[in-house]
């Protein structure tokens, strides 16, 4: 990072290091003032909101449409301190507030030798998720436990959530180069696990999967799949949700363990099929504020009975 960009965003950093030293009662409080001013005064993209939640359940009334986009406001400024805090929460207090359900999954792939996909998405608090580390028996000398991103456009803020997902000793791979640093990795015998963002539309360069999902007819990233049947790896799912403010826990759900043996777009279909009933479960917890069906697709194909 430029040092310019370090001093112009030095005020920033030294208020976000503060706020995480706040303990959690009180980045609450501060959470429900943002909230106040980000739904009733600047009306942050609630037009997108409110059309996305209207066409992904038609059957909702409109009272229980504008209950669940107040909570999911309400749940996005809880995601926002949450994230903060992760520049100096413990191991210990990380441990307590996301509980990771059946590891073993992991640890059982590890102990073969197979190297694993996961699949997850923008719910509930997905940059916990790789708090992961804290469960599993192979700790990260011996495994490699990375996620993909996207680069931010802005370089402190590239930069500064780069340090948050690296807080529990995992790497990040952009989407550009995953595939280079996951052959590289197989080529020096690294064993690894690693994390994909998959609810967005597909690259350009992907033309997706087709199926309905949430109502619309979508264009599902097909490129995670193609990616674990070219390196033969185990594909998994972290299906996360929120207990109760602040208190999450994550079951580790296996999608495909030979996935060269599934039929096309099966892996593909079975995410779809997972995301949307965690989101129909608790609809407040996913990222609304996004365009999803920006780009109109049409002829889906028939989600399997």
């Amino acid at each position: 990072m430029k040092t310019t960009t370090r001093i112009a965003y030095a005020p920033v950093s030294a208020i976000l290091h503060l706020l995480a030293l706040l303990p959690f009662r009180v980045l609450y409080v501060i959470s429900d003032v943002l909230f106040f001013f980000t739904f009733h005064i600047v009306r942050y993209r609630r037009k997108v909101v409110q059309q996305n939640l209207r066409e992904s359940f038609p059957e909702k009334s409109p009272a229980e449409l504008r209950y669940i986009e107040y909570r999911f406001f309400h749940f996005l400024c809880d995601y926002f301190v949450e994230t903060i805090k992760l520049l100096h929460i413990s191991d210990d207090e990380m441990r307590r507030r996301l509980v990771f359900h059946d590891v073993e999954t992991i640890d059982r792939c590890f102990d073969c030798g197979r190297s694993i996909v996961i699949y997850a998405a923008h719910y509930a608090n997905w940059e916990w998720l790789p708090s992961v580390t804290l469960w599993s028996r192979h700790d990260c000398t011996e495994k490699v436990f990375a996620q993909v991103y996207r680069p931010l456009k802005n370089e402190w803020f590239n930069h500064f959530f780069l340090g948050i997902r690296h807080r529990f000793h995992s790497e990040s791979f952009t989407k550009k180069s995953v595939l280079r640093d996951l052959l590289r990795l197989r080529r020096d015998g690294r064993v690894s696990i690693t994390g994909f963002m998959s609810d967005q539309h597909p690259s350009l360069n992907d033309d997706g999967y087709i199926t309905t999902f949430l109502n619309h007819p979508t264009a599902m990233i097909s490129g995670t799949e193609t990616l674990a049947r070219k390196l033969d790896f185990a594909v998994l799912y972290f299906q996360i949700s929120r207990r109760k403010r602040g208190y999450y826990e994550c079951t580790i759900r296996t999608i495909a363990l030979n996935p060269r043996l599934e039929p096309e777009n099966a892996i593909t279909q079975c995410y779809t099929s997972l995301l949307e009933q965690q989101i129909r479960t608790q609809p407040e917890l996913w990222l609304w504020t996004h365009k999803r069906w920006k780009h109109k697709v049409n002829n889906p194909v028939p989600n399997p009975q």
